[in-house]
């Protein structure tokens, strides 16, 4: 029986997903580093924007979407409503995240890759010394989608824009690509969601 459940821990926590990659240790200038560090400061959510139509409407899709891949309405919904506000807070494309996760991590909460990067958005775990504080749990939802989304928005600063480009060094593979060319086919492919109306996240 404990050679069952060794192996079911391994599965469930340590199968790395085929394109989980990880992001590259880069030193930061302390005004960068002060600035990423304010935006993972510890929030929660904020229940009145995910109450708009808008936001209401894409949970709604995406939740009847990700129903086969995660079971639990719940969770589903907790997961979704943190994908929208932590994305839109770092001005991503909820759509977006949801194809990146698909592809790093199949959204698997406890998805650890090879190079050791973990969760939904398998942040490598040197960015808690860099930005974060040592309390931080990177399997935890909310700070997972935190650092995930500050961290992809950094990137897409540093190459102005470039999504292609930034999504290549969020995967650590910068000048390849498969994984950029992978994330936006899943977006467009599986999540691409045209919202009723946008609303400003406001007061972040």
């Amino acid at each position: 029986m404990s050679k069952l459940k060794n192996l079911i821990w391994l599965t469930l926590f340590c199968a790395a997903p085929a394109w989980a990659g990880a992001q590259k240790y880069e030193p930061l200038s302390a005004s960068v580093q002060a600035n990423l560090h304010k935006a993972i400061s510890d929030r929660p959510v904020d229940s009145r924007f995910l109450g708009t139509p808008a936001a209401r409407a894409w949970i709604g899709e995406m939740s009847r979407r990700l129903t086969r891949r995660v079971a639990d309405p719940e969770f589903r919904e907790d997961l979704l409503g943190t994908v929208y506000y932590e994305a839109s807070r770092a001005g991503l494309e909820p759509d977006m995240i949801m194809g990146l996760m698909e592809v790093e991590s199949g959204f698997r909460k406890y998805a650890v890759s090879t190079a050791g990067a973990r969760g939904f958005m398998q942040v490598m775990p040197f960015w808690i010394d860099l930005i974060g504080t040592r309390d931080h749990n990177l399997f935890n939802l909310r700070i997972n989608l935190r650092y995930g989304c500050t961290i992809l928005r950094h990137y897409v600063d540093i190459e102005k824009g470039d999504l292609f480009r930034a999504l290549g060094r969020y995967n650590g593979s910068l000048g390849q690509p498969e994984y950029p060319n992978m994330v936006l086919a899943a977006w467009k492919n599986h999540w691409a969601f045209e919202p009723v109306g946008k609303q400003a996240l406001a007061g972040n």
